[in-house]
């Protein structure tokens, strides 16, 4: 998604902090942004935040960063580097930097109350070796949406298999429409199309103990497929899949050129203010309804560094109050991780739209992000993932390839 691959929001850098008159000690937060202007940028949650826990706290400052998805992981990996962390990160990954004893534990920050709120699920995601470290902050699923109008003059109905899939593109083809499916394997996220397809084949990135599973079997019949089956039969679209991004494939559904494609909530606002109809259903399996939706979670994380660990929970236990939580949930469509705010929403009329993605979310598959490797093999399938549907090009060879390159980080890591 919930990616980020995750990857939910972009727009250019943008810094700034807040102040008070002597604060005793300032809290440094680099943050990702969600936004996709200026007018809607992470930069103006955080400030009015950073504002209000000042106001209770006129010992404490908040200066926070706020940059873009394509920007945010590299930059907080170069003020570590550095030897300038800030004190709280909300970025992609955290595990390497727990491996490396560089974070606070959850447990040393939040409150008994609010960390008892975090959904089950998502903080276990947040664990390496069984101790958390990375707190959920914005989650999502992905369903199938598809565009009402264009479906009904095709005369076709949203699929629930593979084979209906295909079918519908083709039809959609017919019609000439020019994304009859948009396929995003695209550097931008194409960790999260895969892990959606390699979800509805039977299979996902990691087995049941964490071994990376890239080439099973499964996840190459489902390659095989995709490749066969839509990118050879021009159901893909006029753009190479390897170089179609997920926001140029947002951008496209929301002009009515798409006919299907995977989502997550973002693309709910970003089609309706186009006034592009749309329905959203599970994403279709090999035979049917997929065995589970993917997940997407982004981080929080405390860095140890400035020794702030007091302050931090401080803050921390404001920023997760269920007033903030929804706040930030309603602002970018994303999905509470708290239970809380998330009992609130599932009954609330105006997060209606968001209901179909928030009824997934206890069962879905979230990233391998307590594995130390998988920033770096996220890196690798969102580069390469692409030639596997590219023309002469071999699936098997491709997710071997990845496989292996996976294996060698995962023994790198351990020794």
């Amino acid at each position: 998604m919930i990616a980020a691959v995750s990857a939910l929001g972009m727009t250019a850098a943008l810094g700034g902090c807040s102040s008070v008159d002597s604060p005793d000690v300032t809290l440094k937060l680099v943050a990702a942004d969600y936004g996709d202007s200026p007018a809607n940028s992470s930069r103006r949650y955080w400030d009015k935040l950073a504002k209000a826990y000042e106001a209770r706290h006129p010992d404490v400052r908040v200066d926070v960063s706020v940059y873009s998805w394509n920007d945010v992981d590299r930059k907080v990996k170069a003020m570590v580097d550095a030897g300038h962390a800030p004190d709280l990160a909300q970025i992609g990954a955290y595990a390497d930097y727990a491996a490396k004893g560089k974070l606070y534990q959850a447990s040393d920050l939040l409150s008994i109350p609010v960390q008892a709120d975090l959904l089950p699920q998502l903080a276990d995601a947040g664990q390496v070796n069984h101790v958390q470290y990375g707190i959920p902050f914005a989650a999502s699923t992905r369903v199938l949406f598809y565009n009402k109008d264009l479906f009904a003059k095709a005369g076709i109905t949203p699929p629930t298999t593979w084979s209906a899939l295909a079918s519908d593109a083709a039809a959609l083809k017919a019609q000439g429409v020019k994304y009859p499916y948009a396929l995003p394997l695209g550097p931008e996220e194409a960790q999260a199309e895969t892990m959606q397809w390699l979800l509805s084949g039977g299979d996902g990135y990691t087995n049941s103990i964490g071994t990376y599973t890239l080439d099973s079997t499964q996840n190459i019949q489902t390659f095989d497929w995709i490749k066969n089956d839509l990118v050879a039969k021009g159901l893909t679209g006029p753009v190479a899949p390897g170089r179609l991004n997920r926001a140029d494939a947002f951008a496209a559904f929301a002009k009515g050129q798409v006919g299907m494609l995977n989502g997550h909530p973002t693309l709910i606002r970003q089609a309706a203010q186009q006034g592009v109809k749309f329905g959203m259903v599970p994403m279709p399996g090999r035979t049917g309804t997929a065995k589970s939706a993917m997940g997407v979670t982004d981080w929080m994380m405390a860095f140890k560094q400035n020794d702030h660990a007091k302050e931090v929970g401080d803050f921390l236990d404001f920023v997760y109050s269920e007033k903030n939580v929804l706040d930030f949930s309603r602002e970018y469509g994303l999905l509470p991780v708290t239970t809380s705010a998330s009992d609130t929403m599932s009954t609330a009329g105006r997060d209606k739209d968001l209901h179909p993605f928030l009824s997934q979310l206890a069962n879905s598959e979230l990233y391998p992000a307590g594995k130390t490797t998988w920033a770096e093999t996220s890196a690798a399938i969102k580069k390469n993932i692409g030639q596997a549907v590219a023309p002469g090009a071999s699936p098997a060879t491709v997710l071997s390839r990845l496989q292996a390159d996976a294996a060698t980080a995962d023994s790198r890591a351990t020794n």
